[in-house]
């Protein structure tokens, strides 16, 4: 990503003398390299032109949460008792966040949860849900919905026996089983309490067509409502350098082992709502696919084929992004690649009911880089999804995409998100090496900010040097607009003293 001269205002020198003060360069985004030593890389605001939308900017990293104004400086901050994923901004001012339960049983994967959390504006714990044991637990990301409910991603323990006697190929069940996903709604009972007033599970509408012994026998490609259980390939083992800095990060628990990790077999890493829809997206990362069910269901027809504004209970409604998985396509078909963050794009935003979607690792002769895709489901009349009767669901191609120039100068391998903004700007978190800025339709980047708070070594883009140790990974950023009602009657000036940046080891020789 190039850097540009950020404008130079009064809050700009404000900015600058506070860099002076932690003794950080300010004249040059890089300094020269010798022969002996990597390039030094300056932390928080890089670029701020009068193009990029008004707000502020919410994200997590570790118990801490900040909240950063366009000028890259703290206005408030939370300190939560655990670890936290995705973070939302309610209307009341309060945070809810998704947050580890601190020693699971059984469930050691990456993006763990367990918890859910509400937070006042002023830092008091109001709220403390706990949805983790032997059968469940709460992974990644929560999505707060208008009637105060909260929807979450949890995993289900199967074991390997009820993997095979469901049609799992042998060779793709771990000893421990599969953990595959189920979406809940939750309403919260304060303080620490919650009630499971609707929930789907994928377990209920499988097919495979591997073993005719076996149920949900039948064929995929005549029924891509369904998902197969074999969709997959068998996920390689992490190694032990992968591990150590997923670990570091705070991603994967400590105890966590290679095997562990083939039981989350689909890795579903993102949720939203449609209201007006009154459907769910999720991001199923194993697979590289998303798709949307119907929340319009009962909770008994949401684990059947029938029921609901569609009438397909809790099958899918649609589903894009590997046609391969239900036997559609060739593998050159396949458009997305270890994705993150799906979104439906906000009523009165540009492109308002569109989808976007973080494609992490997108393909192309330049070689692997990521991507921000904006996709239009097609539609029929009555508002349900257009079904090919052969081939893949639809649309053959994004209808916008933001890459690099350089397309390699842009990619984070995991994590990352990226959401619309009203004046028709995308705000994109390069999550790996916690790198988030502003694009215009066009592709200009209008504003940038480097996170300065984690520990270890900077890099000169978000692609993460595996060696470095550095820790700047942050899960996702959202930026809400200045006359959100969180902010009503509240004076958000920045915060003295403003928390210290995190010192670079010294340069590698």
């Amino acid at each position: 990503m190039k850097t540009e001269t950020i404008p130079f205002t009064l809050a700009t020198l404000v900015y600058a003398l506070y860099l002076i003060v932690a003794g950080l360069q300010t004249t040059s985004p890089a300094a020269p390299a010798s022969d002996n030593k990597k390039p030094e890389v300056i932390r928080g605001l890089r670029l701020n032109s009068d193009e990029a939308a008004p707000g502020y900017v919410l994200y997590a990293r570790g118990r801490m949460t900040y909240l950063i104004d366009r000028e890259g400086m703290v206005v408030h901050t939370w300190t939560g008792k655990e670890t936290s994923n995705s973070v939302y901004l309610l209307d009341n001012g309060n945070l809810l966040q998704c947050a580890q339960e601190p020693n699971p049983p059984v469930f050691k994967g990456g993006g763990q949860g367990g918890r859910l959390q509400e937070y006042s504006w002023d830092g008091e714990l109001l709220w403390d849900w706990k949805f983790a044991n032997e059968h469940h637990l709460l992974h990644h990301d929560i999505q707060p919905m208008p009637n105060g409910n909260i929807l979450a991603i949890a995993w289900e323990a199967k074991s390997a026996r009820e993997c095979i006697q469901a049609g799992r190929r042998i060779d793709l069940t771990p000893e421990a089983g599969i953990w595959p996903d189920m979406i809940i709604e939750i309403e919260p009972q304060r303080p620490n309490g919650g009630r499971i007033v609707w929930e789907w599970h994928m377990w209920d509408h499988l097919i495979q067509n591997y073993d005719s012994t076996k149920a949900n026998y039948g064929t995929p490609s005549e029924h891509p409502e369904l998902i197969d259980i074999n969709g997959g390939t068998k996920q390689p083992e992490m190694d032990s350098k992968e591990l150590a800095r997923l670990k570091a990060l705070g991603y994967i628990p400590n105890d966590a082992k290679p095997r562990d990790l083939r039981s989350d077999f689909l890795h579903t890493n993102a949720v939203d709502y449609n209201a007006d829809l009154d459907q769910i997206a999720i991001s199923i990362h194993n697979l590289h696919e998303i798709w949307i069910i119907d929340h319009s269901t009962t909770s008994e027809q949401a684990s059947e084929h029938s029921g609901g504004r569609h009438n397909k209970g809790g099958d899918l409604l649609y589903r894009w992004g590997n046609p391969l998985i239900y036997g559609r396509s060739t593998q050159d078909q396949q458009m997305l690649f270890g994705q993150h963050d799906i979104r439906w794009i906000e009523k009165g935003f540009p492109g308002a009911g569109h989808l976007t979607v973080f494609n992490n690792n997108a393909k192309a002769p330049e070689g692997v880089h990521s991507a921000v895709l904006e996709l239009v489901p097609p539609m029929n009349a009555d508002g349900s999804y257009v079904t090919p009767s052969q081939g893949p669901f639809g649309p053959d191609q994004p209808l916008w995409k933001y890459e690099a120039p350089d397309k390699q100068s842009f990619h984070s391998n995991y994590i990352s998100g990226a959401r619309r903004q009203p004046n028709g700007n995308t705000l994109i978190c390069a999550g790996a090496d916690g790198i988030f800025f502003e694009v215009t339709h066009e592709g200009k980047i209008v504003w940038e900010f480097l996170e300065p708070f984690g520990e270890g070594t900077p890099s000169a883009d978000s692609r993460p040097n595996r060696d470095s140790g550095r820790n700047h990974s942050v899960f996702r950023a959202t930026k809400y607009p200045p006359e959100h009602p969180a902010f009503a009657g509240r004076q958000l000036k920045p915060i003295n003293p403003q928390p210290a940046y995190a010192k670079a080891p010294p340069s590698e020789k």
